[in-house]
């Protein structure tokens, strides 16, 4: 038979004081005489007694949690963000729950609602886009919600983000600074803003160098992705190839690697420059070291946590946007 919970009542039972005094012992000690605390703790360690923190921050209408939901965990980008996220949590005695959309509208509404309905102290969201209206709803019914890789909130709320338009710019640039006029941008999933804005500064760079630009479709943001889209750049002639790529996430880009290097032996950057956008971990230690966009994923969580604890501490504070310019981390993918 399973063994129940001990409860409070249990507690008291056993030391032989009230239930008030079982709750002084744990809330506030210092009014309790020594031997009666004695006797409620022995009481607790011998009925394995644990106290329901969920009820009694309900109880407070007060949490020690908080929410934060990513596009993709399976992106160590946003397992990078998290970790700043946790990482300014523990300095501020908080807990984090995190859930992960998979880039998709129905379950980011879904984590939403379980964590406004478990009370989170409030939410970190780095948003699909579509569920704006849930999010004011949220927000109106006292939890506090900071969107995170978001330009600007559009209903004025707190928000953390990275210049993603300069970002393109950027990776495009440089390729051109080496002599590359036939310029490839992998990507997918065009509809999210940070994708769509990355492109967009991809275009202005080439525009301003008089370079080709076209951008090569992947079926989702992933390694494998990445290497479909890299087979269909082999399968040109030499003549048709882009002589540069740059790929919109650094999981796209080790696809596009291994696609030229194990697969079909493509010189790199010999033969087609390589960018990727993120630097992740990996982009360093990729078969050839990758050239990358790098944002602060770490300094990013730690700030949407700051700006959402400004938030929780006075609701009638002035809503704060903070932007982070990225910045490009060379390596032998696009210097040999």
């Amino acid at each position: 038979m399973a063994r129940t919970s001990a409860s409070i009542k249990d507690v008291a039972r056993a030391a032989g004081v009230s239930i008030g005094t079982v709750s002084n012992v744990l809330n506030r000690p210092d009014i309790v005489s020594p031997e009666r605390r004695d006797r409620v703790l022995e009481a607790i360690r011998e009925l394995g007694y644990v106290r329901n923190d969920a009820a009694r921050q309900l109880k407070m209408g007060r949490s020690s949690t908080v929410g934060a939901i990513v596009l993709d965990m399976g992106n160590p980008f946003y397992a990078q963000l998290v970790a700043g996220i946790e990482a300014a949590a523990e300095s501020s005695s908080l807990a984090v729950i995190s859930g992960s959309s998979g880039n998709r509208e129905q379950r980011e509404r879904l984590y939403l609602s379980l964590f406004e309905e478990q009370r989170v102290r409030g939410i970190l969201l780095a948003s699909t886009g579509g569920a704006s209206e849930l999010i004011e709803a949220i927000r109106g019914r006292g939890t506090p919600v900071v969107l995170v890789e978001r330009e600007r909130d559009a209903a004025g709320g707190s928000s953390v983000s990275v210049d993603d338009f300069a970002g393109g710019e950027i990776a495009v640039r440089h390729l051109t600074s080496l002599g590359r006029s036939r310029i490839g941008v992998v990507a997918s999933r065009q509809d999210l803003r940070q994708v769509a804005e990355r492109i967009r500064g991809a275009r202005s760079a080439a525009a301003a160098a008089g370079a080709e630009l076209e951008v090569i479709d992947a079926d989702a943001l992933t390694v494998l992705a990445g290497r479909t889209a890299g087979e269909s750049v082999v399968a040109r002639s030499r003549a048709e190839r882009p002589d540069a790529l740059f790929c919109v996430n650094d999981l796209l880009a080790v696809g596009v690697l291994q696609a030229f290097a194990f697969r079909h032996q493509v010189a790199v950057p010999e033969e087609i420059a390589l960018v990727g956008y993120d630097d992740i971990a990996f982009a360093r230690s990729t078969v050839v070291p990758l050239t990358s966009v790098a944002q602060p994923a770490d300094l990013m969580g730690r700030t949407a946590l700051a700006l959402l604890e400004e938030e929780i501490a006075d609701a009638s504070a002035p809503r704060r946007h903070v932007s982070f310019r990225p910045s490009l981390v060379e390596r032998e993918s696009t210097l040999g």
